[in-house]
């Protein structure tokens, strides 16, 4: 077995100010004035990095709010296309009618009258559309109370992008400034109100700051939480299995892995021995659902003409999925230093995204803040945000070509096919420089400063207890990007 991991860092050493490190936020900073110099007056102001960080995040949400206004006003009202020339369209005012909001009934419990049964949501997420729907202002006409549903869901994700900000800046200790990142991503601001997805990432943010601060129990509770609001959370109990594998944290694994099944039941066991056929609906429409938006799936389909059988698409991506898996622990067992736990929930969420047989232009947001935490690096995560961004374009488009009837307006098969090949190469493209950074800790922009795991919490600075291959080498050194700080990881030992 490898020696332990050790990390020697320096204490108490100032935050990483970005326009010192990134030449693109560096030139970016020319709009306020340039890079931070080494004379400016810092520490006596009340505007922190995180208070920053979150008010830029609540301007950017309020500036996706205005990009609404036309669907606010009537495109959501008055035919289809039109919200999608616009690219304004959102499922919460369409859901307040169609999933019996605005006939005041139960998510679950009542059946609907339409073309679905039941809400086809998680619980969390349902009881969080509910509660919107109690505070929406009964009087006036439908049209008028969907636009109020609208705001008070805005309301309440507003919420939830200040906690996502904030959770991102402070996850990091030395590194605030990275929740800039998500502050400022643009597919986050256009995406942000299409749907409830902000809630259970907010859930999932939080989570990652616990364990970060070394509460597994914690994490756990709100993973729980998270996954009963929107299922891709629980994904992240893999990567962190391997990694707590790896470093020997098995009682830490355990308290995360019962804090999120304790919480989760508590959640959902209610709904599911009351209303068994409205909790399932999430669940069967999921394997039900055809080959959809955004996938890989659906360029095949219309390349080919071949309607796939949905068993045969589950089946699939399930493989697809599992090996990607397999690779994500191979790499964990077998990388030079121990992964970060950002990088690899970062790749296991990715993972699921390009394997899966639907993808809706707002799952992005299940990725910036791992996208920030995984790769602080403003050209990378720029490149992969301009390529999310003509997705978001693309699908809005393409929707109004196929509404518009012979007008054809909008965007044909073909160029929907590209924007979803944008979609995935620009996610794949940010996978493959995390992948390099976890064979090349040097390159790793978090690491250069003398950092181990800043968001591994009980795993920052851990001994390695189980590696494979090439990890239980002799020990080698970090970059000296910081003067007085190196790190060392693997000593020389039998291999595995």
């Amino acid at each position: 077995m490898p020696s332990p991991q050790k990390t020697i860092v320096q204490q108490d050493r100032p935050p990483v100010s970005p326009t010192q490190r990134d030449e693109v936020a560096a030139a970016g900073s020319e709009v306020i004035g340039g890079p931070l110099g080494r004379w400016a007056r810092t520490g006596i102001s009340r505007a922190t990095p995180v208070r920053v960080v979150a008010l830029v995040a609540i301007g950017m949400f309020a500036l996706g709010m205005v990009q609404k206004i036309p669907c606010y006003e009537w495109a959501w009202f008055r035919g289809a296309s039109s919200q999608y020339t616009h690219a304004c369209y959102s499922d919460i005012p369409h859901l307040f009618l169609g999933r019996g909001f605005a006939d005041g009934l139960m998510p679950y419990f009542d059946r609907l009258s339409g073309d679905m049964e039941y809400l086809e949501y998680p619980v969390l997420t349902g009881v969080f559309m509910k509660v919107a729907a109690w505070l929406t202002p009964s009087g006036g006409s439908l049209q008028h109370r969907e636009q109020m549903y609208w705001m008070v869901n805005a309301a309440m994700l507003l919420i939830c992008t200040a906690v996502i900000a904030v959770c991102v800046a402070r996850t990091h200790r030395r590194r605030p400034w990275d929740g800039l990142l998500v502050a400022l991503a643009p597919a986050f601001a256009l995406t942000a109100t299409i749907n409830w997805d902000l809630f259970a990432v907010a859930l999932t943010a939080a989570a990652m700051l616990m364990w970060s601060r070394g509460r597994p129990l914690f994490f756990g509770v709100l993973i729980g939480l998270a996954t009963a609001a929107k299922l891709y959370p629980v994904l992240l109990l893999g990567p962190l299995l391997v990694l707590c594998w790896r470093a020997g944290k098995y009682r830490e694994y355990g308290a995360a892995l019962l804090g999120a099944a304790a919480s989760w039941l508590i959640v959902n066991l209610p709904v599911m021995l009351l209303a068994p056929e409205g909790w399932k609906k999430f669940y069967t429409f999921s394997q039900e659902r055809q080959v959809d938006f955004g996938s890989f799936w659906l360029i095949i389909t219309q390349r080919t003409g071949e309607q796939f059988d949905v068993h045969t698409v589950n089946t699939s991506a399930t493989l697809l999925m599992l090996l990607a898996c397999a690779g994500i622990a191979a790499l964990t067992l077998t990388a030079p230093r121990r992964p970060r736990f950002a990088q690899l929930a970062f790749l296991v969420v990715a993972a699921f995204i390009l394997t899966n047989k639907v993808y809706s232009p707002q799952y992005v947001l299940w990725l910036i803040p791992l996208a920030a935490l995984a790769r602080p690096r403003w050209r990378d995560f720029l490149i992969w945000q301009a390529c999310e961004v003509t997705y978001f374009l693309g699908i809005w488009m393409y929707l109004a070509y196929t509404s518009s009837g012979d007008k054809h307006q909008g965007l044909p098969a073909e160029g929907y096919q590209l924007a979803i090949a944008l979609h995935l190469l620009g996610t794949l493209y940010l996978c493959a420089v995390v992948v390099r950074d976890v064979l090349m800790p040097e390159r790793d922009v978090v690491r250069r400063d003398g950092e181990d795991d800043p968001s591994g919490g009980v795993l920052d600075q851990a001994a390695d207890v189980f590696v494979i291959g090439r990890a239980a080498g002799p020990a080698r050194h970090a970059a000296h990007a910081v003067e007085g700080s190196r790190v060392e990881w693997g000593a020389a030992g039998s291999r595995t």
